[in-house]
C-alpha cells in the first residue's frame, strides 16, 4: 500500500523538476517532489550552470582580464592564495540559489521527499523511504558526465565537468578533452587565469552548430587567449607521471599537463529508476524519448530537461516542464515551446545565437542578406574596451524578415534577447530602423547591423 497519493510526482529538483512542480501546484494540484541529493537544484545549481558561470565571472575579476584591453592592466594571479577566492563566490551563489528553490517549493506547498526514486509500477514509485502513487509522473532527473574508461577518474589530477567546480589547485597547464560547449567554456576560463590550455577535439571544428563566421571568430579569440586546439585528434593513452599527467594523442603529439578535464558528453540519470517497471525503455546514453508535449511512451509519464537530450539547457528545461504539466492536466496555459530558442555559450568572449545560420539558410535554399556591426565601432564598445565583439543579422531577401541573430563579445548572452524577441514577433528590418536605442549602449549595434544589411540589399 502506498503511503500517499498525489496528482503529480516529480522526480528531480533541477530546473525542469522545480518549474514543473511549481506549475502544477500553482493550479491547485497536489504535488510531491523526490530528490536523491541532500540539496535541491540538480546540476544547474550544484555542479554545472551556476557554479561554472560564477567561476567564469570570478576568474575574469581576479585576473583583471576585462581591464587589460581598456587600461593595459595585467594583474598577476597568486595561484595558491587565490584558489579560495576563486571558489568562494561560487559557494555563496549555490547556497543562495538552493535557498530560493526551497522557498519556491515551500510557497507552492510541494511535498518534499528525500532519496532515490524507483518505479514499482507505472503509477507507483518508491521515493526514498516512502512509497507513493500519482496520476501523473514527471521525470526530470537530469544528466551526469560521461566517463570514458580510458581515464582514471580516481586520480586527483583527472576531472570530469562536474568535479572541476571543486578543483583542488590552479594548474599552470591543463588538457581539456572535448571541444563541445562545456569544454570550450572551461578552456577559456582557465586560460584567462593564465593556465596553458591544450584543447583536444575529434571533429574538424569547435561548436559546429554556430554560424561559420562566428565559429571562426571564436576560435581566433581562443587562440588569442593562448589556447592550443588540436582538431581531428583523440587521446590514445593517459598516464600519471610525477606531478602531472602524460597524454599521447592519435596525431602523435605528446602532452604533459598538471590536470586533465574530460568533457565527453553527458548521460541521462535514468539507470536507477527501474524504467522497465513503468513500461519505459531508455535509449542512447539513458535518454528518454518524448513527443511534442513531452509525453513518454507511457501517456501519463512525462520527461523534461537533460534526461531527454538536446538541447539540454536549463532555460529550455524549464519551459519543457511547464508545457508537459499544462498538457497533463489540460490547464489551457502554455501549450508549446517558443518557435525560436536562444543558445548561449559562456566562453571568453561570450557567444549567443537564435534562429538560422548562413549555412542552414543555404541548405534550405532561402535567399537572405546579412548585416554586421562591430562593437569596436560602437561608443559603448569603445568605453568598455570591447575590440572584437560583433553582431550579425540575417534577413530574408524577399521580405526583410529577421531570420537569424548571431553575437560574439561582451554581453552577447544578454543582447541576444533583443533579436530573439523580434524574431518571435515576426519582425522585419524596419523594427530596428524605427526603434530608438539608448546612447551609448551596445544595443545600438542592432540598428547599424540592419543599416549594413539594407545597404547590401540596395547594392545587390
Amino acid at each position: 500500500m502506498a503511503d500517499a497519493h498525489f496528482d503529480l510526482l516529480v522526480i528531480g529538483s533541477g530546473p525542469a523538476g522545480e518549474k514543473g512542480a511549481a506549475q502544477a501546484a500553482y493550479f491547485g494540484k497536489r504535488v510531491a517532489l523526490v530528490e536523491r541529493e541532500p540539496v535541491p537544484g540538480g546540476a544547474m545549481v550544484n555542479t554545472g550552470t551556476l557554479p561554472s558561470k560564477t567561476l567564469r565571472e570570478t576568474a575574469l575579476y581576479l585576473s583583471g582580464f576585462r581591464q587589460r584591453g581598456l587600461h593595459g592592466v595585467d594583474l598577476s594571479l597568486n595561484r595558491e592564495a587565490r584558489l579560495d577566492d576563486l571558489l568562494h563566490r561560487s559557494t555563496v551563489v549555490m547556497t543562495e540559489e538552493r535557498a530560493r528553490i526551497d522557498d519556491n517549493l515551500a510557497r507552492h506547498r510541494v511535498t518534499r521527499l528525500q532519496g532515490s526514486a524507483s518505479f514499482v509500477d507505472p503509477h507507483t514509485v518508491q521515493a526514498g523511504a516512502a512509497r507513493v502513487t500519482a496520476d501523473v509522473v514527471l521525470i526530470a532527473t537530469g544528466s551526469s558526465p560521461n566517463r570514458p574508461p580510458l581515464f582514471d577518474f580516481d586520480d586527483l589530477r583527472v576531472y570530469d565537468s562536474d568535479e572541476i567546480v571543486r578543483v583542488h589547485m590552479l594548474p599552470k597547464s591543463m588538457a581539456v578533452v572535448g571541444g563541445g560547449v562545456i569544454g570550450c567554456e572551461y578552456a577559456c576560463l582557465f586560460a584567462a587565469l593564465g593556465t596553458k590550455v591544450t584543447l583536444v577535439e575529434s571533429r574538424s571544428g569547435l561548436l559546429p552548430f554556430l554560424d561559420g563566421e562566428v565559429q571562426a571568430l571564436l576560435e581566433e579569440r581562443m587562440a588569442g587567449l593562448g589556447i592550443v586546439v588540436s582538431k581531428c585528434d583523440t587521446v590514445k593513452t593517459v598516464t600519471s607521471e610525477g606531478d602531472g599527467v602524460a597524454l599521447t594523442l592519435a596525431s602523435g603529439k605528446s602532452l604533459h599537463k598538471d590536470l586533465v578535464l574530460v568533457c565527453a558528453g553527458r548521460n541521462a540519470n535514468t539507470g536507477a529508476l527501474n524504467l522497465a517497471a513503468a513500461g519505459l525503455t531508455a535509449g542512447k546514453r539513458g535518454q528518454l524519448t518524448v513527443d511534442a508535449r513531452f509525453r513518454t511512451e507511457v501517456p501519463h509519464i512525462y520527461a523534461a530537461g537533460d534526461v531527454i537530450g538536446f538541447p539540454a539547457l536549463a532555460s529550455t528545461a524549464m519551459d519543457q516542464a511547464r508545457v508537459a504539466i499544462v498538457d497533463a492536466f489540460d490547464l489551457k496555459y502554455k501549450t508549446s515551446l517558443p518557435t525560436v530558442l536562444p543558445f548561449g555559450v559562456f566562453t571568453i568572449p561570450e557567444v549567443s545565437m537564435a534562429g538560422e545560420t548562413e549555412e542552414s539558410l543555404r541548405e534550405k535554399g532561402i535567399a537572405y542578406v546579412s548585416g554586421r556591426a562591430a562593437f569596436a565601432d560602437n561608443a559603448k564598445g569603445r568605453i568598455i574596451g570591447e575590440q572584437h565583439g560583433r553582431l550579425k543579422l540575417l534577413f530574408g531577401r524577399a521580405d526583410q524578415k529577421l531570420l537569424g541573430v548571431h553575437l560574439i563579445g561582451e554581453g552577447a548572452t544578454e543582447l541576444i534577447h533583443v533579436g530573439l524577441t523580434a524574431m518571435l514577433m515576426g519582425a522585419t528590418a524596419d523594427l530596428f530602423i524605427q526603434a530608438c536605442f539608448n546612447y551609448p549602449t551596445l544595443s545600438e549595434v542592432y540598428k547599424y547591423a540592419t543599416y549594413d544589411a539594407l545597404g547590401a540589399l540596395g547594392s545587390a
